[in-house]
């Protein structure tokens, strides 16, 4: 097990990922054989942590273990070198399950061999250009340049990304010049029409409160009408919704959904809504959860009209199961909990026992005679699934949360949920689709019990691809050390995305945006933090942060210099405020923002490229390169010298820095699953802790960010410009800042 543990290091798995991949023997297995393989063609030193990175991301998506040695063998080879190319792989094995395996058609569809020169991916933009030079004429630096990246993509499908980027700049800049003035005034956004809770967009009909009786499936019986009447003397007409979540878990992405569509019907029809707790399981009741929910609802911007609990109900619950019995409708069974699983259910021997029978026995379940198991109270009626009979109560010797060892029975869900908004006078139960199959008895029961019967509307739920938010399944993850609580920034729940730094107003123009249908919303992850990204642009203060510092002397200026530069908190709107910085004589710049070898279509800072710094005025130029040795070593610092930005010729770019900056800790997330349904067996065959990405965090422990930033606030939210949104974390202390990267700045489908 050690030996096999130091082979999965020895790729460049953290040991925290390696001792997870041991835990699935077949993964484990796959990764093992392929790490083997690459090591008899390269020795045990010569597999790098790029060629391990696909090994495994091969082992984990690998369906075919028969094409496990070719495929390493075509990683180890350097055949395969790029995520794209394993896609391709992975999706030419899976077409071609037979032997023997056309290389040369497996060459050609993956892409093998194929050299992109800078002279084909020179021409190939020159002649996208050319198609739309009239346009770029027209509208300059205005033309959406990502139409050009996409055609040259197309024209060379197997071309580093990066390589075109920087070409496609290149000959613009020589089409059409240096940007001017009226190229970098800001061209006015459209106004876009915010979606709101009031927004939220019901694709179907919802019955019209006091026309309950108009709704599909509605039972309708001698006394419904008066009934109604009496429920719209007492309510006024007025709609009531309730938000009824099971306080055993945080909530999550889907709980947003309901959250909206619950508390914004009612507001948008000048009703009320409640935030109940169905808490009939006090197993798995815990305080926490309690007051994470109200906080996590408060947080979204919803108040609720009153806080309630299924548990204020239990006596009036208790009395009307005495009814239902009386009524010839429930009795006392003693069937296993083993035999009532499932919807084949062998028909209950006591069924038809005699009503005073099963009313003396329910008693006895109430004062402990029976033990856990031995008995249940169960409804004389068939669900639309086909379940006979569902339990009304069981008994549990479990302390509950409010009420204590006052009741040893306990309500179930089908029971207490319709009973419960019949008792608050609910008008609409807005429920996710999957309760339609408990349509049926929310209305049966509210009938057999005559009591006033609100309207069940279901709707589809909203999921999220690249994630799980299964309270078992998270739970899981906790354990197993992949995320570190419910709040883990990579997860979809609530409390993480707030961790991460989405605002609650993003959260609900999103769903505003998905809008409620009755069929169920699969939605890329990318949807909500392109909301994230409108209320962040408009809202974070921007300030300047380095992630990877790069030292920086400037020899012309004295040693004790020190000016204040003035930054603008909101560039396209400097009216909003800004803020000062120290500029001196030593500044940090990003060490991707410098390159001793010029390359072609490098903008920022080389040798013989001078680059300008942000908000300072000036223009540095490189003087000295230090090195940590000669030649070869790393460098780790410049002297440069600088000089007015208005006396300079105007750079190709200018650069942020930061001077007499504040340390801080930087954690930069992306996707915590490789692929899109990680639940799905048929994509994940090795379940969902097969797929995790063990690059879904990186921690940079030594960042630098300029002081402005000093005083914030837990969860306040800075853009570090030219870098991304962040957001202050919690366990920030007063001697060092923890920044979450919330989204990063344009869309990147790799980031979460």
């Amino acid at each position: 097990m050690a030996d096999t543990l130091t082979l999965f290091t020895s790729i460049g798995l953290s040991e925290q990922k390696a001792k997870e991949t041991l835990k699935n023997e077949a993964l484990s297995s796959a990764l093992k054989s392929a790490i083997t393989q690459a090591q008899s063609i390269h020795g045990a030193s010569g597999v790098d942590k790029a060629m391990g990175t696909l090994l495994y991301s091969m082992a984990s998506r690998l369906k075919d273990t028969k094409r496990l040695t070719f495929l390493s063998e075509s990683i180890a080879l350097r055949k395969i070198c790029t995520e794209l190319q394993l896609a391709a792989a992975l999706e030419f094995v899976k077409s071609h399950p037979h032997d023997p395996i056309n290389q040369k058609e497996f060459d050609k569809t993956c892409g093998v061999g194929i050299v992109i020169t800078p002279e084909q991916i020179e021409d190939a933009v020159e002649s996208v250009i050319k198609k739309h030079k009239e346009q770029l004429l027209k509208e300059r630096y205005r033309f959406n340049m990502g139409l050009l990246m996409g055609e040259a993509r197309s024209a060379l499908k197997w071309a580093d990304g990066k390589v075109i980027k920087n070409e496609v700049d290149m000959q613009v800049l020589h089409l059409l010049g240096p940007k001017t003035e009226a190229d970098l005034e800001k061209k006015p956004k459209p106004q876009k029409a915010k979606a709101t809770e009031n927004d939220m967009k019901v694709k179907e009909e919802v019955a019209v409160n006091g026309e309950n009786y108009k709704t599909e499936g509605y039972v309708v019986t001698s006394n419904t009408m008066d009934l109604l009447k009496k429920h719209l003397e007492l309510t006024g007409g007025q709609i009531r919704t309730r938000f009824p979540p099971e306080p055993n878990g945080i909530l999550h992405i889907g709980h947003a959904k309901a959250i909206n569509f619950n508390f914004g019907y009612a507001k948008a029809n000048n009703g009320i809504c409640f935030l109940r707790y169905d808490d009939t399981n006090p197993e798995k009741e815990e305080e926490k959860y309690f007051t994470a929910i109200k906080d996590m609802v408060e947080w979204l911007g919803y108040k609720p009209y009153a806080v309630t609990h299924a548990s204020d109900n239990f006596q009036e619950l208790y009395d009307l199961a005495v009814d239902l019995i009386r009524r010839g409708h429930a009795f006392v069974c003693h069937q296993k909990g083993e035999e009532l699983k499932g919807h084949n259910v062998p028909p209950s021997p006591w069924r038809d026992r005699p009503i005073e029978e099963s009313l003396v026995l329910f008693e006895r379940m109430k004062r402990g005679l029976f033990s856990e198991g031995e008995a249940t109270l169960r409804m004389k009626m068939v669900m639309e699934d086909g379940k006979m009979d569902p339990v009304a109560y069981r008994i549990k010797y479990t302390a509950h949360h409010r009420t204590g060892d006052e009741w040893c029975i306990y309500p179930t869900y089908d029971y207490t949920h319709c009973l419960c908004d019949s008792i608050e006078n609910i008008t609409h139960s807005l429920c996710t689709k999957e309760f339609q199959a408990r349509r049926s008895s929310y209305y049966w029961l509210c009938n057999a019990l005559d009591v006033y019967c609100p309207v069940q509307w279901e709707y589809g739920r909203l999921n999220l691809t690249y994630t799980v938010v299964s309270k078992r399944k998270i739970i899981k993850l906790v354990e197993t050390g992949v995320v570190r609580d419910w709040d883990d920034p990579r997860l979809f729940t609530l409390t993480a995305l707030r961790r991460r730094g989405f605002p609650p107003e993003a959260i609900n123009n999103f769903c505003a945006r998905v809008g409620v249908t009755v069929s169920q919303t699969t939605t890329e992850p990318h949807l909500l933090e392109s909301c994230v990204r409108d209320v962040l642009n408009d809202t974070a203060p921007r300030a300047m942060a380095v992630l990877e510092p790069l030292k920086i002397t400037i020899t012309n200026l004295a040693a004790n210099s020190k000016s204040d530069v003035r930054v603008p908190d909101f560039p396209a709107n400097e009216a909003k405020g800004s803020h000062t910085v120290p500029f001196t004589r030593t500044i940090f710049i990003e060490q991707s923002d410098f390159r001793e070898v010029m390359e072609k279509g490098y903008k920022r800072l080389t040798p013989e490229q001078p680059v300008g710094l942000r908000h300072a005025g000036y223009v540095i130029s490189v003087q000295k390169v230090i090195k940590v040795r000669l030649k070869m070593g790393k460098v780790v610092e410049l002297e440069v010298t600088c000089c007015s930005s208005e006396t300079a010729e105007k750079p190709k770019a200018f650069i942020h820095w930061v001077s007499q900056p504040l340390m801080c800790e930087v954690r930069l997330y992306e996707r915590l699953f490789m692929h899109k349904h990680p639940e799905d067996p048929s994509e994940v065959p090795n379940g969902f802790l097969s797929d995790i990405n063990p690059n879904s965090m990186q921690v940079i422990s030594s960042a630098l960010v300029d002081s402005s930033v000093k005083g914030a606030k837990v969860f306040d939210k800075f853009q570090f410009e030219r870098v991304g949104y962040f957001s202050l974390d919690p366990d920030s202390t007063a001697d060092k800042l923890v920044f979450n990267r919330t989204v990063t700045l344009k869309e990147d489908p790799g980031k979460i």
